[in-house]
């Protein structure tokens, strides 16, 4: 993505966090205790291993939650790359100019401590997130 970007982590859409997470925990994995994320309706949990990319798993929390259209037409699956960013609004404004679409103002993730979260969509390459680590 653009040059001040820094990788986070590979987002996957999952029906059940447990019972996605138990190949990963099963190769070696480390997982962070799951959180309820009331703002975007989901569970959420990060996976990690030393030399390996984080890994997020999304579970809706009901059928009103974001992430169910994507599990319909996708089923379990990769559906977001995460960037850090030092300033999210000068993020959101240099990603506008390259045609993403915000999804939603910056809004405080639970499961990122706080942290400024906001998902921009472009249909050449789809979904990313972008989160505000100074």
């Amino acid at each position: 993505m653009l040059h001040y970007f820094r990788f986070h982590h590979i987002g996957y859409a999952v029906k059940d966090i447990s019972k996605a997470s138990k190949l990963y925990l099963d190769a070696g994995w480390m997982m962070t205790d799951i959180v309820l994320d009331q703002t975007q309706n989901t569970y959420i949990s990060f996976l990690t291993r030393e030399g390996m990319p984080k890994i997020e798993f999304v579970a809706p929390v009901n059928d009103n939650s974001p992430i169910v259209m994507t599990l319909k037409k996708s089923g379990n699956s990769i559906y977001h790359i995460c960037y850090a960013v030092d300033d999210i609004n000068k993020a959101i404004q240099d990603l506008k100019h390259m045609h993403f679409v915000p999804l939603f103002k910056p809004v405080p993730s639970v499961a990122m401590d706080d942290k400024l979260i906001c998902y921009l969509y472009n249909p050449l390459v789809g979904l990313i997130e972008v989160v505000e680590e100074k």
